[in-house]
């Protein structure tokens, strides 16, 4: 091969492709388009409770900022969830009611958190977790402790069909 066969080899395996995500996958950097809007991964959380491990995305499009929630339990469960304003306080009660609906405990813990991005301050951090469902199952509430404040949610399911995730980098 002569002096530019060598040259514009190099060139080419520069330029590799980044690895497909999926949702378990997301990367800060990445973009994820949902609903016909593309937002940018500012932050994600990994939380682990015991061996079990799931995560929260902050993504965020001009001043909208939701999160994309991803677990593997038996199936891929994934979620879209807005913070709200909800008082609570520990211990977390089995029932709650947000707007004229109630919501039923599912499930709640002790997770220990990593966070990138925006999140990254969340380093080693332990939080107390309660997840609620309305009878359907089609509406969900989240609350997380955060030293002394307690930050709800409310959320619904989404398929990963819904989604279409754009790698930022590697």
């Amino acid at each position: 091969m002569g002096l530019f066969g060598n040259l514009f080899s190099k060139t080419q395996q520069a330029k590799t492709a980044p690895k497909e995500r999926t949702p378990l996958t997301i990367k800060v950097g990445d973009i994820v388009t949902f609903d016909l809007r593309d937002y940018e991964v500012v932050g994600k959380i990994t939380y682990r409770d015991g061996g079990y491990e799931w995560f929260g995305y902050q993504l965020v499009e001009g001043h909208d900022t939701i999160w994309l929630s991803a677990e593997m339990d038996e199936e891929l469960e994934l979620g879209i969830y807005k913070k709200i304003k909800l008082p609570v306080t520990k211990p977390y009660p089995n029932e709650l009611t947000y707007e004229n609906k109630r919501y039923y405990l599912e499930e709640r813990g002790t997770a220990m958190v990593t966070g990138e991005g925006r999140s990254a301050n969340l380093q080693g951090i332990e939080t107390d977790y309660a997840d609620y469902s309305d009878e359907d199952e089609k509406h969900f509430l989240s609350l997380e402790s955060w030293g002394t404040e307690i930050e709800a949610s409310y959320g619904y399911p989404i398929e990963a069909y819904e989604l279409k995730i754009l790698a930022g980098s590697k």
